[in-house]
């Protein structure tokens, strides 16, 4: 199928964004081979090709946990499928994911444009397993809104390497930290999110 106008924009952004730490319209129009015009008749702005970015990768990350989630037999199951679905580009995979590639660039606004994304489009999604959860007894919480976003929220603060520098092992022992207190507030067993730190099996 060939690409839409928007993909080969949003890919030539996403290309550039991988290797340089500020890109131009200008930049991204050469990359993609188009005239710069035709980016501006799709977006008015660099940074509105950056918010489609990070909305295309998130809802890229979902996509594949609801093709994943039909695979799921448990409620536990769904839930390490969402958070295997967000985390598996960014941190498993050789080829740098256009997330992880922002949270490394110093740029706030970029930075708190993506914790409002994941919010927003993960929140919802965990808010119905922890319902989910609650009712057949795999996770104790009796605020599942709430709780939802505190856990994205948090996640994605974390690991911004913008407030928190952070290499490879100081990122493995911040997510086996967090997977302690997921376990604490939910009450499920020991080890039941050592998978935030695990890599999937090939």
């Amino acid at each position: 199928m060939n690409e839409s106008k928007i993909d080969i924009i949003l890919n030539s952004a996403e290309q550039l964004m991988c290797n340089n730490k500020d890109i131009t319209v200008d930049m991204i129009a050469k990359n993609a081979g188009i005239a710069k015009g035709s980016i501006y008749y799709y977006f008015k702005s660099k940074d509105e090709i950056i918010d489609a970015l990070i909305e295309r990768s998130y809802s890229s990350a979902i996509r594949e946990y609801f093709n994943s989630i039909k695979k799921s037999t448990t409620t536990f199951e769904k839930i390490k499928t969402l958070f295997r679905s967000v985390l598996k580009e960014e941190f498993w995979d050789k080829r740098k994911n256009i997330i992880l590639s922002l949270h490394l660039k110093d740029d706030i606004v970029i930075h708190h444009k993506m914790m409002i994304t994941a919010v927003k489009v993960l929140s919802p999604l965990l808010t119905a397993l922890l319902a989910e959860g609650k009712s057949d007894g795999s996770i104790s919480t009796e605020a599942p809104k709430e709780s939802a976003e505190m856990i994205v929220a948090m996640l994605t603060f974390l690991l911004d390497n913008n407030f928190f520098p952070s290499d490879k092992e100081s990122i493995e022992r911040k997510l086996k930290l967090y997977a302690k207190v997921l376990e604490t507030c939910f009450e499920t067993p020991k080890g039941s999110f050592d998978f935030l730190f695990t890599p999937p099996e090939k």
